[in-house]
């Protein structure tokens, strides 16, 4: 199992860190273990002091494609949940600083919660589903995949160019603006729609 990761795909996000939105999807991945175990709190890594929340919806491939055609990509996924990306801004700073790549910023150990998954027959369109991120009770971030720069279908397409999607594998689709910095103790609870799907503790 891989996480696909996209970045950028939502413009005020792109304006809020000041930079630029690309024509093509921005794709870096995480390893199976930036995965947060049920119930386990997030660790803050010792490398950073500066760790951003990045809230994102997440879509679950449901079987092997590559070379798909945006027209079917519909047919790789059932189900669609949210997560966090969480990323050490500062040494994604610096990295990006030095041109260097960003895994060491975005790819740590349990960098990639995701909570519960629903049906996509849920939704009346995948391309209009609300989400937000409460952090201790208040509202932090909140977007709508309307937004998004590149559509869900349109990133599978992309992404099975490059890489072999298989059952398991999670892309997730890029966060709206508001991220910021957690810190010990804070409760950080993600939502589709009205239903709370992620409850995610700091340490």
């Amino acid at each position: 199992m891989k996480i696909i990761c996209i970045g950028r795909n939502y413009a005020a996000h792109v304006l809020e860190l000041k930079n630029e939105i690309s024509e093509e999807p921005i794709i870096f991945l995480k390893p199976e273990t930036a995965q947060l175990q049920p119930r386990m709190p997030f660790f803050i890594p010792d490398f950073s002091t500066q760790i951003h929340h990045e809230v994102e919806v997440v879509i679950k491939i449901n079987k092997t494609g590559k070379h798909i055609q945006e027209k079917f990509a519909h047919t790789y996924y059932d189900e669609i949940g949210i997560g966090i990306d969480f990323t050490a801004r500062d040494k994604q700073s610096f990295l990006k600083s030095k041109g260097l790549p960003w895994e060491l910023a975005k790819a740590f150990d349990g960098s990639a919660p995701t909570g519960k998954f629903l049906n996509k027959s849920s939704f009346d369109s995948i391309q209009n589903i609300s989400f937000h991120l409460d952090k201790n009770g208040v509202t932090v971030q909140q977007g709508n995949t309307s937004a998004m720069i590149h559509s869900v279908d349109k990133l599978i397409s992309f992404i099975s160019e490059y890489f072999t999607l298989k059952k398991g594998d999670l892309i997730f689709t890029g966060t709206p603006e508001g991220v910021g910095t957690v810190k010990a103790d804070d409760i950080l609870e993600a939502y589709i729609g009205n239903e709370k799907l992620l409850t995610v503790k700091v340490k």
